[in-house]
């Protein structure tokens, strides 16, 4: 799976999100100022390229669908900032962000209670 540039994240999140779609619909979740219609079109064609939507043509558009879930591609780049940053230990991540509270320990809390639950 390839890495995607900030402006493709951007995008894909919005495709996530939305489900099957055309660059309008998604130029339109964007704040303003919005990029130029011809930028985002080229952003997802890069998306298509990299084999992250698939196109299907209506007349002159193109409807794009998520071809890779988000919790994949979370899963992928998640595992490598682990492996590249944090030794590959999700505990050093998870020292890293208390002892620069990033995180509280009410928070380490209600993970430790969601990780129980979902023992259960």
């Amino acid at each position: 799976m390839e890495k995607l540039t900030h402006q493709e994240e951007e995008a894909m999140l919005w495709i996530w999100h939305l489900g099957p779609c055309f660059v309008k619909d998604i130029l339109a979740k964007y704040a303003d100022p919005k990029p130029p219609y011809t930028t985002l079109a080229s952003v997802i064609k890069n998306l298509e390229r990299k084999k992250y939507v698939k196109a299907k043509r209506y007349g002159n558009t193109y409807e794009y669908t998520p071809l890779i879930e988000e919790s994949d591609y979370k899963r992928t780049f998640m595992t490598g900032v682990v492996n590249n940053y944090f030794k590959n230990s999700y505990k050093e991540m998870v020292s890293f962000f208390a002892k620069d509270q990033k995180i509280s320990a009410n928070d380490l809390k209600d993970i430790i209670d969601m990780i129980e639950k979902e023992k259960e």
